[in-house]
Order: structure tokens, then C-alpha cells, then sequence
């Protein structure tokens, strides 16, 4: 049964019956609506956050696992990034500076990455850019590889070239001189033998007896090798590349012919007195692009700081050449 309210009317001083407006009733059950949608939302809110379904979990465990995979992945792309720095650092400073040359700018290798500022915004990217991210970063490695590879290709080649280069630089006596005894006429103005003017003596002139072995004075092959009336009688020229000719005069005999690859220390002939020349020696001289060097300054291989100082002082004498 309903119970009925009643209040006392002090107006007409008696009591009546309580009646409830509709108004307050609508806004009643408006209110407590609202308070339950409010806390069933709560509610969900709280199951969903503490209490996840069973697809949840999997979705959550399978995002552990990306995480977890990118993190490992960020970590070698880090690894291998400072690795390839420490390459790229002594490629510059160690292995181009041996051959000069120049080193190669980092905007060459690629354009570097910001990573200090990535790492930044890493925590802040969706799943599309983190995948981004990813990509760009191994891009950028693998360009820097590539042009760290083209680099050291480039000082593999600096390398042959430099023993190439070194094989193919006159470097030794083209005669036997280890008592210094043997050179007769420096490089420059000398008194001709024949003509007794000055005039220019384009090499050196080593007194030895006749049969002398004469040898090669770098790697190269032999461009003449006889006698064409020019004055050297029998002799022999070699081109060694790199610009580097040297010649070999007044031969008594010649053992290499035209076209011969011969090596440094290789016996190309034996000392001798033909030509234009006054008594048995070998003429020896050096070109480079064509041009008439002085041979002193090539003989690092086969003499000490002190032997080679003492045929410095030989060389400078001023004297009679021998052709």
C-alpha cells in the first residue's frame, strides 16, 4: 500500500495531502540515471584498465613483444651505427692520410642522422612511425656502408697503385758502389772529355771495369735496347710508368731486348766503352715527364742517411764527365 505524505498548510491551518510536482519528479530520475550511467562508465573503466579480456591480452602480450623486438632492433641499429663511425673515423684518419688523401666529407657518406633528436621523439611515435623511423635509420646505414665501401675500394686501389708507384720509382745504383768509390761525374754543367767546353751533363757517369754488371733501377719494361748512333753507343731505356724513364749508356753488351718486362736488381747489360764516351763507365740517367732529374736524389734504397750524404758531396764536384 502507498504511503501518503501529508504537511501542515499554515495558511488554512490544517493538513493536506503532499503532492510532488512532475517537474521534481523528471529531474528525480534524470538524476539518477546520470549517476548510474556515470558509475557504470567508472566501473567499465576501471574492469577495462585492470581486467582485460582474453583478446585484450593477447593484443597487450603481442605489443610486449614489439616492444621488445624494436627495442632490440633500436639497439644493434645503434650498435652498428657506432661501429660504421669508428670505420668512417679511421678510414679518414688513418687509412687515407697514409696515401694523401683527402678525406671523405660526411655529407659524401650520407646525409647523417639526427640521432640525438630521434631518440627524443621515439617514445612519442605511433606504430606507423616507429616503423618509419626504422626504415630511415637502416636506409641511412645502408648508405653510409655503401659509401664506405666505395671508399675502401678506393684505398685498395690507392694501395696498388702506391707499390705499383714504389716499384716503378728508381731506388738503387744501377752498379755495384757499396765503397762509394764508383761515381766519376755528378748531374749538371761539366767539362766535356772531347770538346773541353762546359756543357750540360744529363746524368751520372759510375767508373767501372768493362763486364760490370749493370741493373735495372725499378720495375718496368724496356723501350730500346741497342745502339742509334746518338753518342750512348749500346743502351738500353726503360719505361716504368708513372711518368719515370731511366737510360743505361755506353754498354759493351746488352742482354734485354725492346719490349722486355724487367724488375728492379734484374741485369739488363754490363759497363762497357761504346759511343761517345773515353774510357769504360755507364751513363746513367732519370726522366720524369720527360724531363732530365738529377739520379743522386733516387738512391734511398741502397744507402744509409750517411752514405748517402757522402755521395751527395761526390756528386757535387765539379769535374770532367766521361762523355
Amino acid at each position: 500500500m502507498k504511503k501518503v505524505k501529508y504537511f501542515y498548510n499554515t495558511n488554512t491551518l490544517r493538513y493536506e495531502k503532499l503532492v510532488t510536482p512532475l517537474r521534481v519528479k523528471l529531474l528525480r530520475v534524470f538524476s539518477f540515471i546520470a549517476a548510474v550511467a556515470v558509475t557504470g562508465f567508472l566501473f567499465m573503466q576501471i574492469a577495462y584498465r585492470y581486467f582485460p579480456s582474453t583478446n585484450e591480452k593477447k593484443l597487450l602480450q603481442e605489443n610486449e613483444r614489439i616492444q621488445d623486438k624494436f627495442d632490440l632492433v633500436q639497439q644493434e641499429i645503434q650498435q652498428m651505427s657506432k661501429q660504421l663511425r669508428e670505420i668512417e673515423k679511421r678510414d679518414n684518419e688513418v687509412y687515407r692520410s697514409i696515401f694523401e688523401a683527402s678525406p671523405i666529407p660526411d655529407s659524401a657518406r650520407a646525409k647523417m642522422m639526427e640521432k640525438q633528436q630521434e631518440e627524443r621523439l621515439i617514445a612519442t611515435l605511433t606504430d606507423k612511425e616507429l616503423n618509419t623511423s626504422i626504415i630511415n635509420q637502416i636506409k641511412n646505414l645502408r648508405n653510409r656502408l655503401f659509401a664506405q665501401s666505395a671508399s675502401f675500394n678506393s684505398v685498395e686501389n690507392m694501395v696498388k697503385n702506391k707499390e705499383a708507384l714504389l716499384a716503378a720509382t728508381p731506388a738503387i745504383q744501377p752498379v755495384s758502389n757499396k765503397d762509394l768509390n764508383r761515381l766519376a761525374s755528378g748531374f749538371g754543367y761539366r767539362i766535356d772529355p772531347v770538346y773541353k767546353t762546359t756543357k750540360f751533363h744529363a746524368g751520372l757517369d759510375f767508373a767501372a771495369p768493362q763486364g760490370s754488371p749493370v741493373y735495372a733501377t725499378a720495375d718496368g719494361v724496356v723501350q730500346l735496347a741497342g745502339n742509334t748512333g746518338n753518342g750512348y753507343g749500346n743502351h738500353v731505356v726503360i719505361n716504368h710508368g708513372f711518368s719515370y724513364e731511366t737510360l743505361y749508356g755506353h754498354l759493351v753488351r746488352v742482354k734485354v731486348r725492346s719490349g722486355q718486362r724487367v724488375r728492379r736488381g734484374e741485369v739488363i747489360g754490363w759497363v762497357g766503352s761504346t759511343g761517345k764516351s773515353t774510357g769504360p763507365h755507364l751513363h746513367y740517367e732519370v726522366h720524369k715527364n720527360g724531363r732530365d732529374i738529377n739520379p743522386i736524389y733516387f738512391f734511398y734504397n741502397d744507402l744509409t742517411p750517411e752514405q748517402f750524404d757522402r755521395l751527395l758531396k761526390i756528386a757535387a764536384t765539379g769535374n770532367q764527365s766521361f762523355d
